[in-house]
């Protein structure tokens, strides 16, 4: 399996058992790791144990993979990954987005551009209707991001965590973009500019699940 998608900064390609060194550094860093553990740094153990089957398994109705690693196309360095995963095993109708980058690539709106090339590819190729991406409502960057991709907010929801986090009070919020509404932008692009940061969601964790921050960084 090679690349799976490239953009003008960015290439995404297929996780290795030999990215552990990647991920052990990316989830060892507790501002990476903040919205989704507190900042508990994740074990190698951890990560071979639970990180990596995810990362490589395939979903059979989306065709793929649900997690891609991202390299800057100029260097070729790793800033982290992105999710673009069914809710559905056997159905590409609902994907998940989301995404986790190390603090170097913070702010250069590599956020915003993997996230506006995986729904455009799947919208355009894979058959999806419609994309989702939750977060805790505190992360405003997460919420920033997804707004800037696209995105529209849907609602504010409780969920039971085994670990609290600061702010989870709040709650989380779900944010989501149709086909329809996809077609829509295309004649009227929405506002990509701003500050970028990190989507974190709660579905997937690392030892937690909420966008990077607990799932849309993830």
């Amino acid at each position: 399996m090679g690349i799976f998608l490239e953009t003008d900064r960015l290439v995404l390609r297929p996780f290795t058992v030999a990215d552990v060194d990647h991920l052990l550094a990316l989830d060892g860093d507790p501002d990476v790791m903040r919205f989704i553990n507190g900042g508990r740094p994740v074990s190698r153990e951890e990560l071979r144990a639970k990180t990596l089957p995810r990362l490589l398994h395939d979903h059979p109705g989306l065709g793929t993979r649900g997690y891609w690693a991202a390299e800057e196309k100029a260097t070729g360095l790793f800033l982290g990954w992105f999710e673009f995963r069914p809710l559905e095993e056997d159905s590409p109708a609902v994907v998940e987005l989301g995404y986790r980058l190390n603090k170097a690539a913070w702010g250069h709106g590599y956020a915003t551009e993997g996230s506006r090339a995986l729904i455009d590819k799947g919208f355009t190729d894979l058959g999806v209707e419609r994309v989702t991406a939750n977060t805790m409502t505190v992360n405003t960057g997460s919420r920033r991001v997804m707004e800037k991709a696209g995105l529209s907010f849907v609602r504010t929801f409780t969920q039971d965590w085994p670990d609290a986090l600061a702010g989870s009070e709040h709650g989380e919020v779900e944010y989501e973009l149709t086909r329809t509404e996809w077609q829509r932008q295309q004649y009227a692009p929405v506002d990509r500019d701003g500050p970028p940061d990190t989507i974190g969601h709660p579905s997937t964790p690392h030892g937690h699940g909420r966008a990077s921050q607990r799932p849309a960084t993830a």
